[in-house]
């Protein structure tokens, strides 16, 4: 009889109490119709305020074979997350998935028989809807993707999410690259490998509230674009030249105008708007480089990407952070 293989199912969590007991009724469901396959859960508490280690401690109780955890000294956020989850998982093959269900459990067994045919090293996921999300976030959404593949090298799929199944050598490659800032995203693109997508639409949360607001998700995407693109810099570097180019049009303007018709310049009050706005101009190029700036100070500090507090007893990697 051959040995089974192992799937390691990678769940980052922030206050996910109420979700945590239906997702894991949901994936051993799932579990069962699994042909010649078992799976082991890495369940990430990445610094929750509610009961979710608690949550993860009663799961572990319940299922001690299975089911591992590892909880943060706080909140690192989801990179950390993943990235602590990929570095804890031992199966032949690693899926990350939220604990919330938008991720649907019930195509985990297609996305195994894909892996399997060997064409491929990464089954991942795309949404082709975006119902009941709000418009606003829809928009900038769809207008991140359009810009970041407009300016950097690395595709990322309109869409795609975070749920994939990746072979153990796709998962070593992820692991290799040790960046304090990381965009998950982005990396599982870069390392390259053949990765094939399939379609699903949009899933409500089965329970709880997101923690990703407006205004975090768009620092997110502005991490992304830095990360993978130097387009910024490119920019800022148009624009100062740009308005060099026209300080300069504008100066020959105004001698040739007072040499001709011998009178002083009027028109003080555009020229204070004219000043304001080449201010402007600079503070907004220096944020651009300060925003590179600052990602590489980070890098240099040589931090650990997150702190292990407490991590079940099943789990037998050394390492308590990285």
């Amino acid at each position: 009889m051959n040995k089974k293989e192992v799937i390691s199912i990678v769940v980052p969590c922030y206050n996910e109490q109420e979700s945590l007991p239906l997702f894991y009724q949901e994936l051993e469901k799932i579990r069962e119709n699994l042909v010649n396959a078992d799976i082991e859960y890495i369940f990430v508490n990445d610094g929750s305020k509610d009961r979710t280690l608690s949550v993860l401690r009663e799961l572990n109780n319940q299922d001690p074979n299975r089911i591992k955890y590892v909880s943060f000294s706080r909140n690192f956020g989801k990179e950390a997350g993943l990235y602590a989850g990929l570095e804890h998982a031992t199966g032949d093959y690693v899926a990350v998935m939220d604990a919330d269900l938008q991720d649907p459990p019930d195509m985990l067994p297609m996305m195994l028989e894909e892996l399997r045919e060997g064409t491929y090293d990464c089954i991942g996921t795309r949404r082709v809807s975006r119902d009941g999300e709000p418009p606003i976030r829809s928009f900038f959404a769809k207008k991140f993707y359009k810009i970041i593949n407009r300016i950097s090298d690395t595709e990322i799929v309109d869409g795609a999410r975070d749920y994939r199944l990746m072979t153990r050598q796709m998962v070593d490659a992820i692991l290799s690259l040790k960046e304090y800032n990381r965009f998950s995203k982005g990396i599982f693109s870069w390392v390259g490998f053949d990765t094939k997508y399939l379609e699903y639409k949009n899933q409500e949360r089965v329970a709880g509230e997101t923690s990703w607001s407006f205004w975090s998700l768009f620092k997110y995407s502005l991490d992304g674009i830095i990360a993978f693109s130097e387009v910024p810099l490119v920019i800022a570097a148009f624009l100062g030249l740009f308005s060099f180019i026209a300080a300069m049009a504008a100066l020959i303007v105004i001698i040739v105008r007072a040499l001709i018709f011998s009178n002083s310049v009027s028109g003080w009050p555009s020229l204070v708007c004219f000043i304001l706005a080449l201010g402007g101009l600079q503070l907004f190029c220096l944020g651009i480089l300060g925003k590179y700036l600052g990602k590489t100070y980070l890098e240099t500090k040589n931090r650990p990407i997150y702190i292990v507090k407490e991590k079940s007893s099943n789990n037998k990697k050394d390492k308590n952070c990285e």
